[in-house]
């Protein structure tokens, strides 16, 4: 069974990304912007900040209880040439503005690509489909279930599947999770741990849990713990490390992106 480890291909991705900073005139600039101060919410955090470090890249974190000053800091952020990236750090604790807050961040600068108009694809939808890849999952004839229809994973990444005609179908609050042991990849990103069960996956299925959720400060998975103990899988991310390093990676390359055409 493959072991599908985001750390590995991450590696090898910061190494170019290290030189392409060191060829740029003036360091790229990433904005965090936050207002929830979570122990695992600054975990994420300081994960990219240290990885930004590595490359030489400047990360100015800003965390605030307004969601008015968010506001302020995206529009001032905008304006400001010496910022080539700008994210929102999910979850919000007010989270009915999180769209509102995203769509504000200047397309070009939208590096975790959650706006409605941001120039680049979601980081998470787009370090899925670097893993499996990088991996050699077979995606072609195929049948692929994404569980969980956000707009930090699930529905970007159908739409890039659906774009690559891929045999991909969309599970959401309601649907019959059962039918997931009919197919042959499972991607979830739901926050609900332990959603997926035993029964729920066939022999042979490969699948990506990018689902996260804090328990009592430990971090939880969509996958139940029993999947994980199968060896009758073809693939399956590990518990820590899966998709989260490449995440990282693909942000940092849109910031990197970012830099080098305001530079041009």
């Amino acid at each position: 069974m493959k072991i599908l480890s985001g750390r590995e291909l991450a590696g090898f991705i910061k190494e170019r990304q290290a030189h392409q900073v060191a060829s740029l005139e003036k360091k790229p600039k990433l904005l965090i912007l936050r207002d929830n101060n979570d122990p695992v919410i600054q975990k994420y955090v300081n994960l990219k900040k240290a990885y930004a470090k590595d490359l030489g890249i400047i990360t100015e974190d800003f965390y605030t209880n307004s969601i008015e000053e968010i506001a302020t800091r995206i529009k001032k952020a905008n304006e400001d040439k010496n910022v080539n990236g700008i994210i929102i750090q999910l979850p919000l604790i007010h989270q009915k503005d999180t769209e509102t807050l995203c769509n504000l961040i200047s397309p070009t600068k939208d590096v975790d690509g959650l706006g409605e108009h941001a120039a680049y694809d979601s980081a998470t939808a787009t370090a899925i489909n670097w893993l499996l890849t990088g991996f050699d999952i077979n995606l072609n004839n195929q049948k692929i279930a994404i569980v969980g229809r956000g707009k930090l994973v699930g529905a970007p990444l159908y739409r890039i599947f659906k774009s690559s005609n891929l045999n991909v179908n969309l599970f959401h609050r309601g649907s019959d999770l059962t039918k997931l042991k009919q197919y042959d990849i499972i991607i979830t990103a739901t926050g609900v741990p332990g959603l997926i069960v035993d029964s729920m996956v066939k022999p042979g299925a490969s699948i990506v849990d990018a689902g996260t959720a804090s328990e009592n400060g430990v971090l939880k998975g969509d996958i139940d713990a029993k999947v994980r103990e199968r060896n009758d899988l073809n693939a399956i991310t590990p518990t820590l490390g899966g998709v989260g390093p490449l995440t990282i990676s693909c942000l940092f390359d849109h910031v990197i992106e970012s830099a080098i055409r305001s530079q041009q």
